[in-house]
């Protein structure tokens, strides 16, 4: 009787510490190299690593990001020439981060390997995503990438084992791998015979044989030495900044990894498959690399930098809707970047200076700042259809309530109906709000995001209406 009190003791100890546990606060409006100068001043920062590699899912905890009245932006959000910027200003911040933190990295450079004779594997990440572009032009990642996870989660999701049982025979995988590089593109190839295991042997070859890590030879060694930060929050930061600076091929293939390997956590009762176990048997693929020396492998027995590999995996996994968003700090500094540009070019050329002056002064539909309930007009564009439509700003108007009254607009107007029936359209397309121009490149705007607030940043921006363009070409 005594036992049983104490494991109800126990067990009641346990679940009173887990509910006292706090969630981490992310804050992103100030530089993460500022927020560990200001703990490194105050004696705050921690020095060893307390959080030693468990295997416990449960200890890593909820880590919340306050919103912004601008909305959170993801990587997808912003274009090409915006992210180019985000680049360039999170290495800057990176650099002086690893500098405060102490941290010991080496950049390689990518080694020179010859390039197998395939069409799948051993081919460049980005070589493989410009030649399927030719036939898909908005596919983000390899089409042969994408139809393996996708076959993966129809059929494996629930195989218990998934992605730790092996597959056939090495004899049959060269065989099956055989016939993929000669009948994948000619569209030839069946899958009904594939197994999920062998599919998944398929998906870790595929990562382990690119000619280059998919964390690049460049960034592998910063990404390895985030094991020997002690602070979580800390951790997260040099991973987000490390994620902007990936090349958009590897980053957008590493975004359609992890989250696959989310769907498989997903279904951790069918599969027997958590955080630790999946994050262990990833974590070679991505971390240890034959064209690149690893930090992992420098100390340490076998066992122990499985581990360490392992608990940066599962960070990856854990926290990816945080690390693919694009921190405050930065994006106002994209801001003031393009401002800064436009007044130079203006300065340069007057003539250029009073038309942008004369087309601002004639444009009735820009209200001015701190108005009561100015109106704003809102451009629609799909395909071949394309009309205004007003929106009366107020303090608490969102990009939600906006799209709310497009929607309602499109459906009882008669002539947006007439126009898209006359584009084939026979449903409501998927649809988002574009900021543009002014001190942005192109800006998808976030549903929460407040449009008064929005307006008061970039108040020459024009804001358009069409259909998303973050889809994967599915």
């Amino acid at each position: 009787m005594e036992n049983i009190t104490k494991t109800q003791r126990s067990a009641a100890s346990v679940q009173e510490c887990s509910a006292q546990q706090k969630d981490e606060i992310f804050i992103t409006d100030v530089a993460y190299c500022e927020q560990a100068a200001i703990l490194l001043k105050q004696s705050k920062l921690p020095t060893t690593n307390s959080s030693e590699w468990r295997r416990d899912d449960g200890a890593l905890p909820r880590v919340i990001c306050p919103q912004c009245r601008l909305g959170v932006t993801r990587v997808v959000d912003l274009s090409q020439q915006d992210m180019k910027k985000v680049r360039q200003l999170a290495l800057i911040d990176m650099t002086a981060l690893c500098d405060l933190l102490e941290l010991e990295v080496k950049r390689h450079k990518t080694c020179k390997r010859k390039i197998a004779e395939s069409c799948l594997f051993g081919v460049p990440l980005a070589s493989l995503v410009e030649n399927d572009q030719k036939t898909k032009p908005n596919l983000q990642i390899p089409l042969f990438l994408q139809t393996l996870l996708s076959l993966l989660e129809k059929k494996g999701l629930e195989s218990e084992g998934i992605l730790r049982v092996p597959g056939s025979q090495a004899e049959s995988k060269s065989v099956l791998q055989q016939k993929l590089e000669k009948s994948f593109y000619g569209g030839s190839f069946c899958w009904d015979d594939v197994s999920p295991n062998d599919a998944a042997a398929l998906l870790k070859k595929f990562i382990r044989e690119l000619p280059a890590p998919l964390l690049t030879a460049e960034h592998l060694d910063t990404f390895s030495a985030v094991r020997d930060i002690a602070d979580l929050k800390q951790k997260l930061h040099v991973l987000n900044l490390l994620v902007l600076l990936l090349p958009e091929a590897n980053r957008n293939t590493l975004k359609a990894l992890l989250e696959f390997l989310s769907k498989v956590i997903f279904h951790e009762r069918r599969n027997r498959m958590n955080l630790w176990a999946v994050s262990t048997i990833m974590a070679p693929n991505l971390f240890l690399h034959k064209a690149v020396p690893s930090k992992l492998t420098t100390d340490g027995q076998e066992k122990g930098q499985a581990e360490r590999a392992a608990d940066i995996m599962r960070l990856l996994i854990r926290y990816q809707d945080l690390l693919w968003t694009v921190p405050n700090f930065l994006m106002s500094q994209v801001r003031k970047l393009n401002e800064n540009n436009s007044r130079r070019y203006q300065f340069y050329d007057k003539r250029i200076k009073n038309l942008l002056k004369k087309i601002h002064t004639d444009n009735k539909d820009k209200p001015e700042k701190n108005s009561a309930e100015p109106r704003r007009t809102v451009k629609v564009q799909l395909g071949d259809v394309s009309f205004s439509m007003e929106f009366r700003l107020t303090i608490n108007s969102r990009a939600s309530d906006l799209m709310s009254q497009f929607y309602k607009e499109l459906h009882t107007s008669d002539n947006s109906k007439s126009l898209l029936k006359r584009n084939g359209m026979t449903s409501s397309p998927d649809c988002a709000i574009y900021e543009v121009g002014g001190n942005i490149g192109e800006l998808c705007v976030n549903p929460d995001t407040h449009l008064f607030d929005l307006y008061n940043n970039n108040p020459s921006g024009e804001w358009i209406i069409k259909v998303r363009s973050d889809s994967r070409g599915q």
